[in-house]
């Protein structure tokens, strides 16, 4: 499957790819932006069997629930309780804590919508996870995939998402703003 997707991503698509996947790692949150159109996910789908990468995501507990949830679970999926009691940073964050192995991807965004400023989940997640913050760009625009270094979140919000922004800029979305 890795050998047909790369044919399919670098010769059929015509795309290429900036940077390295940390692979070596085991646990980090990606941040994947922009996040303009369902394609994305399918792209992402691509991109991780170009990789040969287990990569994860995580949803409402009811989307794990038959006859779907044998299907999200193969596709990298952990269902998370959101109730009131519960919410989605720190149910997340166990998640990290009880795997052995979790890449979490997540849309800062929260929208296939134009917003203008990010949801801050991600950051918290790692933070609290103790884990490093992994960018990833889909760019239509270049016709690439472009990947940070891992990024450790500091004490400084401000500082930290100056340098994620920055990441991003000029990138653009299958569907541009």
């Amino acid at each position: 499957m890795q050998k047909l997707a790369r044919f399919i991503y670098f010769k059929l698509m015509g795309w290429k790819m900036v940077g390295e996947f940390p692979g070596h790692i085991d646990k980090f949150v990606i941040a994947v932006v922009p996040h303009t159109s369902y394609m994305d996910f399918f792209l992402g789908l691509l991109i991780r069997k170009v990789w040969g990468e287990e990569i994860n995501f995580v949803g409402k507990k009811s989307l794990f629930a038959f006859p779907f949830g044998f299907i999200f679970r193969r596709l990298g999926g952990e269902p998370i309780d959101r109730s009131k009691n519960n919410d989605m940073v720190s149910a997340t964050v166990k998640v990290f804590e009880k795997r052995k192995k979790f890449r979490l991807t997540i849309a800062p965004e929260g929208t296939r919508k134009k917003v203008d400023k990010w949801k801050t989940g991600f950051y918290y997640i790692a933070k609290g996870a103790n884990v490093p913050i992994v960018l990833i760009a889909f760019d239509f625009g270049k016709k690439q995939v472009k990947v940070s270094e891992p990024l450790y979140t500091t004490d400084d919000k401000e500082a930290d998402f100056k340098v994620y922004k920055k990441f991003f800029k000029g990138v653009v979305g299958k569907i541009s703003r």
